[in-house]
């Protein structure tokens, strides 16, 4: 899937005067992509959207070619299209228009209603400005990020604003404003299948799919030492036939560092290694630059290394980064998939055997500590799907009255994030347990997650990220993979690594999967001046009336001895303050 920068702010207004159609006004100068109008139908993309099994539509004629198809099949275009676009159909023939963004919403929409109209726009603040009103912060959004560390979508972090999630378009018309699914994973879950054969194809669908991705510009790769990057990089060099440029970022912080793995792939393909080293300063220098560029609160802690990394791909040159993320999401990457299967094997048990086991646990003698264990197991299996993904959230490990000030908590519904994870997870169409994994995975996981961190750091350095996992193809084929080939033999990505074994380094292949992203924990107990910044940051958020101070305090205390735990919230308050100052 290309991917192209993140849009600047633009901003459109749907206005209708009384029972007359709508007028789309978009703002002089400010609208990033192309335009196009013919037979009725007023169209603005951005990105390179593909037609399904057609040629890729090329300037100067795409816009006309996606007017040509609106008129000819409306809405249904949106299944057909593929890559990384956002479109715009302005129909006044339908008397209706249409924002849609692609299967992971590459390109974002914002959307917000007012007597004016509907105001369309690539960021929350500018829907609003196009409506005449000022930002109001949406506490509730606050609350959802401390949750998730993003906010998902359809929410933002502005009262009455809405964003698009991946697959979705908005219909505005006929005195209706609709938000509709045109596209979601779709897993075929075959019984059978050769499983030789499925690799062959997945090796020559993720080689076209690179090879795409790459187009003809100075082009590079994240390089992580994973198998996703590695197997990127790797076949970008054999395409080009030389050494291409990959960039890897280390950690001078025991537990974090991965650089050896890089260094093995890079060796392994002949790829020209660039190293960069990330220090407590560094740190520091991105913390507002990550606030800055995002249009809400964005919490991922690995954002300010993939910055530095597009960094320093900019300052060699390179216009392009290919990026590996997706390979987890549809390989079964994540440790959590095979943890579940076991808890999942409590459900099996007869419910005359369940039930008194339920109540016998918790008054089992916490020694020996294979007890303890069979209490922790019984306690966690006993959580139904998806709630138990969350075991571990740190929101769920405190009483919401001791991590909020009374008056905020007061003005939110705590209930709402997993009520929002269990909606998708209904929602999703797959059976087996792995493949409802993978989807709720690829919405909160990957869309409103790690592509968001991976592009907005790209483009903050100056460089476009592509990610060939997610094209059309290769997604096709990686839904309809028998579920239980992912976690064969009890190895995550079981068909993935088999079908990369004679193409990836055995100590990728064997390489254990990594739980930690940036030592913040470790450097706010090391480095003076990180941790001065940091505790700044914190003590002006518990004076906000958000978090209470002494709970922030208790994260602080917590952190000296365990960093690996409490680092992470810890980034996240520090990030939430940074945007409070950049954008409120």
């Amino acid at each position: 899937m290309s991917g192209g920068m993140p849009a600047p702010s633009w901003r459109a207004l749907l206005a209708a005067a009384d029972g007359a159609p709508a007028e789309l006004a978009v703002e002089p100068g400010v609208w990033p992509g192309g335009t196009a109008e013919a037979e009725g139908v007023r169209i603005l993309w951005l990105g390179e959207p593909r037609i399904r099994h057609g040629e890729d539509f090329r300037d100067p004629d795409l816009g006309l070619i996606l007017a040509r198809l609106w008129r000819e099949q409306g809405g249904a275009l949106l299944e057909a299209l593929e890559g990384a676009w956002l479109l715009v159909a302005h129909d006044t023939v339908r008397h209706e228009t249409v924002a849609a963004v692609d299967r992971f919403a590459t390109f974002p929409v914002y959307w917000a209603e007012g007597p004016q109209g509907v105001a369309l726009a690539g960021g929350g603040r500018a829907a609003l400005e196009a409506l005449g009103r000022s930002p109001e912060l949406d506490p509730q959004a606050v609350h959802d990020y401390l949750f998730f560390h993003m906010i998902p979508a359809p929410w933002s972090a502005w009262r009455g604003v809405h964003r698009l999630g991946p697959g979705e378009h908005l219909r505005v018309g006929h005195g209706r404003t609709e938000r509709i699914q045109h596209w979601r994973p779709h897993y075929v879950e075959p019984e059978e299948a050769d499983a030789e054969a499925l690799a062959e194809e997945l090796r020559e669908r993720l080689r076209v799919a690179v090879q795409q991705a790459a187009g003809a510009e100075p082009c590079g790769a994240f390089l992580s030492g994973g198998t996703d990057s590695s197997a990127v990089a790797g076949l970008l060099a054999r395409l080009r036939g030389e050494a291409v440029d990959a960039f890897s970022v280390g950690f001078d912080a025991p537990g974090y560092d991965e650089m050896h793995y890089a260094r093995i792939a890079a060796r392994h393909f002949g790829l020209r290694h660039h190293e960069g080293y990330m220090r407590p300063a560094d740190v520091a220098e991105a913390i507002p630059r990550i606030a800055a560029v995002y249009d809400e609160p964005f919490g991922n802690a690995s954002a300010a290394a993939a910055w530095f990394c597009a960094r320093m791909a900019a300052e060699a040159g390179v216009a392009v980064l290919l990026a590996g993320d997706g390979g987890d999401e549809l390989f079964g990457g994540n440790a959590r998939y095979l943890k579940q299967h076991v808890f999942e094997r409590w459900w099996r048990l007869p419910a005359p055997l369940r039930r008194p086991l339920e109540a016998l646990a918790p008054h089992l003698p916490g020694r020996p500590v294979l007890l303890r264990k069979a209490q922790s197991y019984i306690a966690q299996a006993r959580v139904p799907l998806p709630d138990r993904l969350e075991s571990y959230n740190f929101l769920l490990r405190f009483p919401p009255a001791e991590v909020f000030e009374p008056g905020f908590l007061a003005g939110v519904d705590a209930a709402r994030p997993l009520a929002h994870l269990r909606t998708l997870w209904r929602e999703a169409s797959a059976g087996a347990l792995v493949d409802r994994m993978m989807a709720l995975d690829l919405r909160i996981t990957l869309a409103d997650n790690d592509l968001r961190k991976v592009r907005h750091m790209a483009e903050a350095a100056g460089v476009r990220a592509r990610f060939p996992m997610l094209d059309a193809a290769v997604l096709e084929l990686a839904h309809r993979i028998p579920p239980r080939l992912h976690l064969a033999g009890g190895r995550l990505r079981a068909f993935y690594k088999d079908a990369f074994a004679g193409f990836l380094p055995p100590e990728v292949l064997a390489k254990p999967k990594h739980g930690f992203g940036l030592p913040f924990g470790h450097w706010l107990n090391t480095d003076p001046d990180l941790g001065t910044l940091a505790h700044d940051h914190l003590e002006a958020l518990g004076r906000r009336g958000i978090v209470r101070a002494a709970w922030i305090q208790r994260l602080l205390a917590g952190n000296r001895d365990h960093p690996n735990y409490y680092g992470e919230m810890l980034w996240v308050l520090v990030m939430l303050e940074a945007w409070l100052r950049a954008s409120v």
